[in-house]
């Protein structure tokens, strides 16, 4: 984990290398809420979920680790989750009913704006910013 807070006190940022396997999205969710601590409302257990769903598809395209990180500035939460596969997130046309794939709708439910960044070294970051918390 990294912390660092820049000249302006309400910016805070973390970072996380998550572990591998089925548990990093539970971590991901307990790393977010304790970041987030001392604040409440909606907003946290949106985080929670964007974070949990962003780590989940990353463990999965990749069934390696990714990475984590969590800027608050101003109240607002940005999320950003880094792996190391090639191929982004999708959208599923009518993930009302897919076994899988309504993670993405969820993330797009719940943030304000998000993105796909290709990594030029290979990969990609997932990114979301959550209304403030």
């Amino acid at each position: 984990m990294r912390a660092s807070r820049g000249a302006d006190r309400r910016a805070a940022r973390v970072e996380f290398l998550m572990p591998q396997g089925s548990g990093a999205a539970r971590w991901a969710r307990r790393l977010t809420r304790g970041f987030l601590a001392g604040r409440a409302g909606e907003g946290v257990t949106d985080a929670e979920l964007v974070v949990s769903e962003l780590v989940a598809n990353a463990i999965e395209a990749q069934s390696g680790s990714c990475r984590m990180s969590l800027c608050l500035h101003s109240g607002e939460l940005t999320v950003a989750v880094h792996d190391d596969a090639p191929g982004g997130p999708r959208l599923m046309p009518d993930s009302r009913t897919a076994e899988s794939g309504r993670g993405i709708a969820l993330v797009q439910a719940l943030a304000r704006r998000w993105s796909v960044r290709p990594d030029p070294r290979g990969g990609k970051t997932v990114l979301a910013v959550l209304a403030p918390c």
